[in-house]
């Protein structure tokens, strides 16, 4: 396969992972990779300054990996964040196809063939998802998935993914690599300390339509203890939270969201995320702060009002002034 008219190479996949501290678990997504159906395969590991044996296993693969003719670049980096590793990575992306799985996950084997597959026969899509599956680090048994579904008939995803309807599980997406980097032709996502998966999915959800394999192509490891999973202090989740807010406000740029509406809807957005902070940590001050917020941008659902109502009932209950 030679260049496409994009620059990119064409039927190529290039995979863009970040780790860290990943040596318990990053044999077992290497494997996935190489158990691969599909021929054409790069993959860019990044690691995000690791201080276990990564990079020694990681190193441990080149061979395996130059047998099944697949490009395999370790790329080292200082302890950052997710976000940063993956701009790490984004320069060395010379395939048609981009995906970005997370380090303790893995990839069924028809994973990257059988989406390939649909973008190839259904070139008016720019990107395909498929359906995930979640599993026990540890006994590998089943797990319950922690993001919704959703309405897979749909393809417009911007706001299901931004409002948690859907899910946003990475691995479960490709892009074209062309379309995304016309995203960001510098080839550098904002960086958070909220992981990748928004800067990397909403701006390119914003202007393409996601169509959905129902095939379970993903699985995502559930690991006590790992970044995504950590308990976070009072503290943290609420510094959590501001970040968040501050990097859809980048990505509302990004996209070119301007509209009255799209401007509520983010507007909502914010105000329901910091009521359920302000009670998960009795601020209620804060709490009836966005209340006001959400009854401003006509945010408030019939649930709300029905959690509003039974949580001042049991305050009062319980002798908690509401005030």
């Amino acid at each position: 396969m030679g260049m496409g008219e994009t620059g990119f190479i064409e039927g190529k996949v290039s995979v863009v992972t970040p780790v860290f501290n990943g040596e318990f678990q990053i044999s077992r997504m290497l494997d996935s990779i190489l158990n691969q159906t599909y021929p054409n395969i790069e993959l860019i590991l990044v690691d995000d300054g690791s201080a276990d044996e990564t990079i020694r296993i990681a190193e441990e693969y080149r061979k395996k990996f130059a047998i099944r003719d697949y490009g395999y670049r370790i790329v080292q980096a200082s302890h950052k964040s997710a976000s940063a590793a993956i701009n790490q990575g984004l320069p060395f992306v010379t395939g048609e196809y981009l995906i970005w799985p997370d380090s303790d996950d893995v990839l069924e084997p028809e994973s990257v063939e059988r989406r390939v597959e649909f973008l190839k026969q259904h070139p008016q899509y720019q990107c395909v998802r498929s359906l995930s599956y979640y599993f026990d680090s540890r006994t590998e048994e089943p797990r319950k998935a922690d993001e919704q579904t959703g309405d897979l008939e749909k393809e417009d995803l911007f706001w299901d993914i931004l409002e948690s309807k859907t899910f946003v599980c990475c691995g479960c997406y490709m892009v074209k690599s062309d379309r995304f980097f016309e995203i960001y032709p510098d080839r550098h996502i904002p960086e958070y300390p909220v992981g990748q998966n928004f800067q990397m999915l909403l701006p390119y959800m914003f202007r393409y339509p996601c169509p959905t394999i129902r095939e379970r192509l993903y699985g995502v490891c559930v690991r006590e203890g790992s970044h995504s999973r950590r308990v976070l202090t009072q503290t943290e989740e609420e510094q959590k939270y501001l970040d968040y807010e501050k990097l859809v406000d980048e990505i509302a740029d990004i996209c070119g969201i301007r509209g009255k509406e799209s401007r509520r809807r983010i507007e909502c957005w914010k105000a329901r995320r910091r009521y359920q902070i302000s009670i998960k940590y009795g601020r209620t001050r804060q709490a009836l702060r966005a209340l006001c917020r959400l009854f401003r941008c006509r945010g408030l659902t019939k649930g709300m009002l029905t959690e509003i109502f039974w949580g001042i009932r049991n305050r009062l209950l319980r002798g908690f002034a509401f005030w």
